[in-house]
Order: C-alpha cells, then structure tokens, then sequence
C-alpha cells in the first residue's frame, strides 16, 4: 500500500467515525511475492534478481533479532470495510504506486 494511501485512508476513516472496529490498511490488489519481486525490477530497471530462500535470510533475521517466518510469512490481506466506505485508493495498482516512489526520488547528480 503507498504511503499516500495509507496517509487518505486515516484521514477517511477520521472523517467518517461511523466506522469502527477493525479496518484494514491493505491494497485493495494484493500480489504475491514473486509479482512484486518481477514489478519492482521491471519499474527499476533490474533484469535479473536472485530468489530469496530461507537460508539467505537466516543472518539478517539473527542480527535484528527476530525469526524469518515473520519475514517468510505472509496474508492476503484486503481492504473490504474501507471499499464498502468507498474509499478512494490513490495508487490501486502496484505497478502505479512503485513507479511513482521511484520518479520522485532524488537524482544523484
């Protein structure tokens, strides 16, 4: 989920108190690793990327002090309260939102 979207969807549900309970912040178009492992190669440029396994992640897991099936773990999380509200999602898409975290970067000169 972009930044942009998290930041409209607290400002929505600030805006609408009649919605209580839990809501979830979550792209309304979950993808799955490998996608947005292929997405964000292809909007930086990157033609081949290595895959991740569980060994690789072992030492950097150890060194934050923290297990990998946090890291290996994962839901598929969708936004349905906040789309029922008809909340609009600035960035729905993948693609959208990384290619426009990635334009306003800073340009090393």
């Amino acid at each position: 989920m972009h930044l942009a979207d998290v930041a409209g969807a607290i400002r929505f549900l600030e805006a609408n108190p009649g919605l209580t309970g839990a809501i979830n912040l979550a792209s309304p178009n979950p993808v799955d690793d490998r996608t947005f492992m292929e997405t964000l190669r292809r909007v930086l440029g990157v033609p081949v990327g290595l895959p991740m396994h569980r060994w690789m992640l072992e030492p950097g897991a150890w060194l934050i002090r923290t297990e990998t099936e946090l890291v290996l773990k994962s839901r598929w999380v969708i936004p349905g309260r906040l789309q029922e509200a008809r909340f609009s999602f600035e960035y729905p898409e993948l693609e959208g939102a990384l290619r426009q975290v990635v334009d306003s970067r800073p340009k090393n000169r």
